[in-house]
């Protein structure tokens, strides 16, 4: 990797961080780390962890005698995730070969991550590996699509200001919000006990702009869509007509979003 992409990955990661995080993610780490009963003393891995925000849930729970480890694909969000918690594991590697011995954690997390791996199986496969017999496995994807009017709107908005490969992109979350294939999914994979529970949560975002450039500096970058200047200030200031709708009286962007959380074990 050369050094000009490392610091584009750095950068999209650190807009991650600074725009997502508070306004949509992380209110689902406790959520999961409550799904997998993370606990003092515990070793955890955290599957895809991005900029980590699951993972420092889990080290605030498992306490100095626990052990936290991080594993994503994205070099940029992991070096950005040591700057921020240094006092976790952060390793640069894939969800469907984690560089780790069998049954080395208690319990395994992943955050909005499975929708993304090249091998879906495989990656389940992988978490369910590093488990040990008693470990319990949570995973958190979000809801389908069309629960998510917001995202509808802007999905539309970069169809036609940016074409099919920038909308894809803000599709590519929402690809496994239907539960039944979820369970049939972790359960073809080797998972026991496989449990689906879905959690509403609250998208706040400071204005319309903040949102979209959020997905445009912070989220299409991740998925190798990087939209020129001159084309994101047009698309950010027609979004302030096309998403009007979504915005409170304050000029704040608040809707619903809802998440799916699988749990299960190994044996």
């Amino acid at each position: 990797m050369s050094d000009d992409t490392l610091q584009r990955q750095i950068e999209a990661a650190r807009a991650y961080e600074a725009l997502f995080v508070p306004a949509l993610l992380g209110q689902f780490a406790p959520k999961v780390a409550d799904a997998a009963r993370v606990g003092e003393g515990e070793r955890v891995l955290d599957v895809a962890c991005g900029t980590g925000v699951l993972a420092r849930e889990v080290l605030s729970r498992v306490g100095p005698s626990g052990r936290v480890a991080g594993v994503d694909a994205n070099a940029g969000m992991i070096a950005v995730a040591k700057q921020i918690a240094p006092d976790i594991e952060w390793h640069h590697g894939k969800a469907e070969s984690v560089p780790f011995p069998d049954e080395s954690f208690d319990a395994v997390v992943s955050q909005f991550g499975l929708m993304f791996f090249t091998d879906r199986a495989q990656a389940i496969q992988e978490m369910l590996r590093v488990l040990n017999a008693s470990g319990r496995l949570a995973v958190a994807v979000w809801d389908v699509f069309e629960n998510v009017p917001a995202y509808a709107a802007e999905v539309e908005l970069l169809q036609r200001t940016a074409g099919q490969q920038a909308a894809d992109a803000l599709r590519a979350p929402f690809v496994l919000g239907d539960r039944d294939e979820l369970s049939r999914m972790f359960s073809e994979a080797g998972a026991r006990s496989v449990e689906v529970t879905t959690h509403s949560g609250t998208a706040l975002f400071p204005s319309i702009r903040t949102l979209v450039e959020a997905d445009l500096r912070g989220w299409l970058p991740v998925m190798g869509v990087n939209l020129p200047e001159e084309q994101i200030s047009q698309i950010l200031h027609e979004a302030e007509t096309a998403l009007s709708s979504h915005a409170t009286s304050d000029g704040q962007v608040r809707f619903d979003v809802s998440a799916h959380i699988v749990t299960g074990k190994s044996s």
